[in-house]
């Protein structure tokens, strides 16, 4: 950082925390994007009398990193955004071929992963969301959403889904209520960055309206599944102090993290694999796995087993599909075995 930036009451509103002092190389006073339009960005800054200013930035021509909602970014004498400060901690989500992942939020403390109780728990998506928290190195926090729509108010699904994602606290919470809702203001303290994850209807901006008294808009959810007014992502200042950044729901729950992060919400099966008689022991027919002999005796269930499988399929999938060259094996491998079925056919 610059040795002559003077911090306001007006920035650290925005969420500046010492953190963020440590990366920032800029001259002058930050500004944080609030939004990103594809071509321009809306973002808040501190004006001379210290109230915040909203200004609308372009970005400038070759500027290295996208700009993304929750960034801190220098702006020039044009009005243009210059340069986008290093980001601490980032909530991604997998990209298209060959772009590597998309960041959804940057500068981040804690990641509330919102998941509906109106259908039931769904393991899947605990687990899924909870890797993407991890991954982001924030705190995540897992909300289980319309508890009201439950027979005991969330408890029985509270405590299967610590079961699912050890170490994450879990908070059920209702709208209509008001279950929880005080507990959920707690982690949106002063000076808090907040980021709201999960699938279109998990009712993320009803929460936000229950916690502030606001009015931000919302769509029914139908029988053909959720739907959410929130088309892009944005900042919210907080009555508690904080911020929070309520992003679009999520269509595909196609993760972008590292193993490393898939081992924090599987923690149970990463214990059992410590005892298999091999040390890269796939968990698939190897002989002597701890994993599969505790799924056969009921210790480790069979689908937590099963969606850690599939993790690890899509992560090595990533993994190839970022590397050229080992796309280009996998191409010849599928070429080598489909020639050889061929001409098993005309045999």
């Amino acid at each position: 950082m610059t040795d002559t930036l003077t911090v306001p009451d007006s920035l650290q509103r925005l969420g500046w925390s010492a953190a963020d002092e440590d990366r920032w190389t800029g001259h002058g006073a930050p500004a944080r994007v609030v939004v990103n339009h594809g071509s321009v960005c809306e973002v808040l800054l501190t004006g001379a009398d210290g109230r915040l200013l909203h200004h609308s930035a372009t970005p400038a021509p070759a500027l290295p990193a996208t700009p993304v909602a929750g960034d801190w970014v220098e702006l020039g004498a044009d009005g243009r955004i210059h340069a986008v400060a290093p980001r601490r901690a980032v909530l991604s989500r997998a990209g298209a071929a060959g772009s590597g992942p998309q960041v959804m939020a940057s500068n981040i403390d804690t990641v509330l992963m919102v998941v509906p109780l109106d259908g039931g728990l769904n393991a899947k998506m605990v687990e899924r969301l909870s890797v993407m928290g991890w991954e982001s190195g924030a705190q995540p926090v897992l909300v289980l959403s319309k508890s009201d729509r439950t027979r005991d108010e969330g408890a029985e699904d509270a405590s299967a889904a610590e079961l699912l994602s050890p170490g994450v606290p879990v908070l059920p919470v209702s709208v209509l209520t008001g279950q929880g809702l005080d507990t959920l203001r707690a982690w949106l303290g002063p000076g808090t960055t907040a980021v709201m994850l999960g699938p279109s209807g998990a009712g993320k901006t009803s929460l936000l309206n229950a916690l502030e008294g606001t009015h931000e808009a919302v769509t029914a959810v139908g029988r053909s599944g959720g739907r959410h007014t929130t088309t892009t992502r944005r900042l919210h200042l907080l009555a508690s102090g904080g911020v929070l950044l309520d992003i679009p729901g999520i269509r595909s729950l196609e993760v972008a993290a590292g193993r490393a992060s898939v081992d924090e919400v599987f923690a149970d099966l990463a214990a059992y694999a410590l005892q298999c008689q091999y040390g890269d022991c796939g968990h698939a027919g190897d002989g002597g796995c701890a994993v599969e002999e505790a799924v056969r005796t009921g210790e480790l269930p069979r689908a937590r087993l099963a969606n850690w499988r599939k993790l690890q399929g899509e992560i090595a999938y990533r993994e190839r599909r970022e590397d050229p060259a080992a796309m280009a094996e996998v191409r010849r491998e599928w070429k080598a075995v489909s020639k050889q079925a061929r001409r098993g056919r005309r045999g």
